[in-house]
């Protein structure tokens, strides 16, 4: 019920943005009369911010049209390879590039689009050929397809890879899929299949126990009950994919918010300041990063819940005890690809250790294939994000993978 009333309010919302949107117009633009008028610069960033702040933030696109090649300048398209209901495997084409070696980078199903991951993708595309798990917002899901668990999960990034050839793939994991990525190619192992050149992990939760954050410690200081009863909810009537149990985006993202709420304030009353300076550049910035922050997609519950209880609440894979789909789920199976992990030194939400923690798991891969990096200075989205991912971190997986690959 609360996901349909918050849907209410949201609908009930649209006229004030709607005279929101007109009196930007009315104040701000040049050609307006009212626009001469004396505070009409203030007039016109309060009706700007009000829009933003009432807006429905949809998936934004990744905008990667082109990337350079060496000293080639070539264009790049996007093309669906493979979909599934929840996820659509995503390859960025070259048109006229260079054989170069096979990336598919597995993005978060955490609340924000695979989209959050431009930067990344964006500096891979110069060296690789670039493929990403594309996921679907939830509540465009009709009920007739089923759930997805946990261990779908795990069989989506199995089939990807199987997909793509591991025999000639490198994989990177961004944050949550971490740990799905690591079973499933340990299923992979265990069975005897090709597994990945190399395996990058940034920023996950391999083992939550270690340095927990704030993350953390709300998922073991709450039962699995509390979690089912309070965040669960039922889509409303006018999605495609009504009645089914998602953990709503708009819930994900207050939680978001509420983790540096004097940071968020701060940060849209220094919009508003830049629009009444005409500080344009400072305010398409801000904007920039608002519309990928504030687009949050649905959560399917099952997936949700199995995510909680395995990986922050019993920590199955750290102790040996992760099961999926009836198989135990061995790291000391790999063997044969290379390995390395990368945190940031501030993440305050996958704290220290806890994505180094897949070294002591991979007891099968030779010291010589392992490597670690810890990012000073860098928080959590600063591992796959922004000048200093570009500059320090992203070399380092160029050179890992041309090493090993």
């Amino acid at each position: 019920m609360l996901y349909q009333l918050y849907d209410w309010q949201r609908a009930a919302m649209e006229p004030w943005r709607y005279l929101a949107q007109m009196g930007t117009e009315v104040y701000g633009n040049p050609q307006s009369p009212w626009a001469a008028l004396p505070g009409s610069r203030n007039a016109a960033a309060a009706f700007d911010l009000m829009n933003r702040i009432t807006q429905d933030y949809m998936r934004p696109p990744f905008e990667i049209e082109t990337v350079k090649v060496g000293k080639r300048e070539l264009r790049v398209t996007e093309e669906h390879a493979l979909e599934k209901p929840f996820c659509t495997l995503l390859h960025f084409a070259k048109a006229g590039g260079p054989k170069q070696r096979r990336v598919l980078v597995v993005a978060p199903l955490s609340g924000h689009f695979s989209t959050l991951l431009r930067d990344t993708v964006r500096a891979l595309l110069q060296d690789h050929d670039v493929w990403i798990t594309d996921w679907v917002d939830a509540k465009e899901v009709p009920v007739s397809v089923g759930p997805f668990h946990f261990d779908d999960y795990v069989a989506y990034v199995r089939e990807f890879i199987g997909f793509l050839g591991a025999k000639d793939l490198n994989v990177i994991s961004v944050c949550q899929p971490t740990v799905p990525v690591l079973a499933a190619v340990s299923l992979m192992a265990a069975a005897g299949e090709p597994v990945p050149r190399t395996l990058t992990m940034m920023g996950g939760p391999i083992d939550s126990r270690k340095s927990p954050t704030e993350v953390n410690i709300l998922a073991t200081t709450r039962p699995l009950s509390w979690f089912e009863s309070k965040v669960i909810q039922r889509v409303p009537v006018r999605f495609p994919g009504f009645m089914r149990r998602v953990y709503p985006g708009f819930l994900q993202f207050a939680g978001f918010v509420a983790m540096n709420p004097d940071r968020h304030i701060e940060s849209h009353m220094d919009y508003y300041q830049h629009l009444v300076e005409g500080d344009g550049s400072s305010a398409e910035a801000h904007r920039r990063f608002y519309d990928e922050y504030n687009a949050v997609m649905d959560l399917p519950a099952e997936y949700y819940l199995e995510t909680v209880e395995r990986v922050f609440q019993k920590h199955l894979l750290p102790q040996g005890k992760l099961v999926v789909a009836g198989e135990k789920v061995r790291p000391e199976a790999i063997k044969s690809c290379a390995l390395l992990t990368i945190e940031g030194e501030l993440d305050d939400i996958s704290g220290s250790g806890q994505t180094q923690a897949a070294h002591t798991l991979c007891k099968g891969i030779p010291a010589s294939r392992k490597q670690h990096y810890e990012a000073p200075q860098v928080g959590h989205y600063g591992i796959f994000s922004g000048r200093k991912y570009r500059e320090i971190i992203y070399p380092r997986i160029r050179d890992f993978i041309t090493k090993h690959a």
